[in-house]
């Protein structure tokens, strides 16, 4: 009768944490956002994969694995396929990923460690309120890679604390690890790291038809996949690393990491600490600290760009969530029953006002998604290239080329091909390091669109400092390619001459002049990082000496 009791109390809990979610959900996110800059690529390589073309960046050219979350990329074209648009399957993936780890939260703290119904909601609640939801906003599949993480980790603190695994077990938590690497490369250094943590607590004798599973499955299945995609791709490693990576160690990554690590799981860090207390609680607590420490610490690897509201680090807190209750060596409230109704009364505001400030604190990171933020409901403002993209959309199926550094929501909006020219979408720049004039030349594109820090206004300083910078460098040969080869300048747009927007038009095609003209003229270019109306700088061009 207790346990049926207790099944109640917590199906009605999680019924509660739904119905709090869903709140805020309605109340303080805006759904009414166009996707993120950088989350439009993956909804350009679902929607072609939808289409039957496969994992192209261009429909007609060689596979291209530039979208990272590859399984939430294949889930995503296969809601596509079934009827629902690219932002209802995106953002559906997401919602649903959200809720069900909010679950996860819950009821591992309750059934895993077993944990007060207070502490366990808590814990729920923290996660429900904090940026999840602005990811999904956003049109990231964060809140899918972290559900994929929280199950594995789930599973793995079930292996920790049993004595004779059932096989089954075994194999789910090393499935799980499986499909976490699949949605995202750096889910195998997340899942190995669970395992490690497995083998500290149980030991490496009890651990061995663990790690031999673990290992089987990635190695046989795991490898299948890895073999598969190089195959099709022509390379083992995601496009983006190729650009990402190759700068050696990136120590601004690694502090960033660390602090976006501490900011968001902060509570819980502090709380971890309790730990250390004893000989008996210290080896539990850098077992547990060992997939949070080492995941972040993971990121020197790579450059911090396109680290949206801090989405690289976000798996780490359902883990936190699930990891700090056991850390505090079984909370108890007891005690109240044994105070006066006035003590107790005091003792129990008390407690619900530090729950209720942490709650906030988890809504609040929600104010810190982009550094240009200007208020918390939402994370960015009018995009002009969103309104461009649409407008190029007028064109589609033309067989136009867009070269452009800003590789989201233009590509994706008008459906065009697209030279990203930065390279994380494309494979000979990624591993030649940067673009060529004599690739320009291959495609001869119908626009040149760029974004960098000088306009008609405040020229370009082509010192040796400067041009030893990739993105300068990249930005003043496609202008040196577009003046030289006879674009016209449409459009300077940016609410400052020292941050901008260029657009080079090719005068040569069929809707050349037309298209000069709608992009001189256009009047809804708002700026992204503010939301006003940009000033086209280029009107200016010709009164340079």
């Amino acid at each position: 009768m207790p346990l049926k009791k207790n099944l109640l109390t917590d199906l009605l809990i999680s019924v509660l944490l739904l119905a709090a979610t869903l709140y805020y959900a309605a109340r303080y996110v805006d759904f009414d956002i166009p996707p993120f800059e950088d989350a439009a690529m993956l909804m350009r390589y679902s929607q072609h994969l939808a289409g039957g073309h496969g994992i192209v960046w261009n429909i007609g050219e060689h596979p291209v694995d530039g979208a990272t979350d590859f399984l939430f990329m294949a889930t995503s074209a296969l809601l596509i396929k079934l009827g629902l648009t690219v932002g209802q399957a995106v953002r559906g993936i997401g919602f649903v990923s959200h809720l069900l780890t909010v679950l996860i939260v819950y009821w591992t703290n309750r059934r895993v460690h077993n944990g007060n119904i207070f502490l366990s909601f808590f814990s729920g609640l923290y996660l429900a309120v904090g940026t999840g939801l602005s990811y999904v906003a956003a049109y990231f599949g964060t809140p899918y890679f972290a559900l994929a993480a929280a199950s594995t980790w789930t599973l793995g603190l079930l292996l920790s604390k049993q004595q004779h695994p059932r096989f089954w077990l075994v194999l789910a938590f090393a499935l799980s690890g499986l499909v976490t690497g699949l949605i995202r490369p750096e889910g195998v250094i997340l899942a190995s790291l669970m395992l490690l943590t497995i083998i500290i607590l149980r030991g490496w004798k009890n651990s061995i038809s663990i790690i031999v599973t673990f290992g089987a499955v990635f190695l046989f299945l795991g490898g299948a996949y890895f073999l598969w995609r190089w195959n099709y791709f022509g390379y083992p490693l995601p496009n983006p690393f190729y650009k990402k990576g190759d700068s050696g160690l990136h120590w601004d990554s690694f502090y960033a990491s660390l602090w976006n690590t501490l900011r968001l799981c902060l509570p819980f860090a502090i709380l971890a600490l309790l730990g250390f207390r004893s000989r008996e609680t210290t080896k539990q607590a850098i077992a547990y600290l060992v997939p949070i420490l080492g995941f972040a610490s993971a990121f020197v690897l790579i450059s911090d760009e396109m680290n949206f509201g801090a989405r690289f680090q976000y798996a780490l807190v359902p883990i936190a969530l699930m990891a700090w209750i056991p850390l505090l060596g079984g909370v108890s409230f007891s005690w109240l029953s044994q105070l006066s109704v006035k003590e107790r009364s005091v003792y129990v505001i008390a407690i619900i006002a530090v729950a209720s400030s942490l709650v906030y604190y988890s809504s609040y990171q929600n104010c810190f998604l982009t550094s240009y933020q200007q208020t918390c409901a939402r994370p960015y403002e009018r995009d002009g290239r969103y309104e461009m993209g649409k407008l190029l959309g007028e064109y589609r199926g033309k067989g136009y080329t867009i070269a452009v550094t800003e590789a989201g929501l233009l590509p994706y909006y008008s459906g065009w091909n697209a030279i990203d020219t930065w390279g994380l979408n494309d494979q000979f720049i990624a591993h030649n390091g940067k673009i060529t004039i004599e690739y320009l030349d291959e495609y001869k594109p119908e626009i040149i669109m760029f974004h960098d820090y000088y306009s008609p206004l405040v020229p370009p300083k082509l010192t040796d400092a400067n041009l030893a910078q990739r993105w300068f460098s990249m930005t003043i040969l496609l202008k040196t390619y577009a003046e030289e080869n006879g674009y016209v300048l449409a459009a300077v747009f940016g609410d400052s001459p020292y941050d901008t927007h260029y657009y080079y038009v090719r005068p040569d095609f069929e809707d050349s002049k037309r298209l000069i003209e709608q992009i001189s003229k256009m009047r809804n270019y708002y700026w992204p990082l503010t939301g006003k109306r940009s000033i086209n700088y280029a009107i200016y061009e010709t009164l340079q000496p």
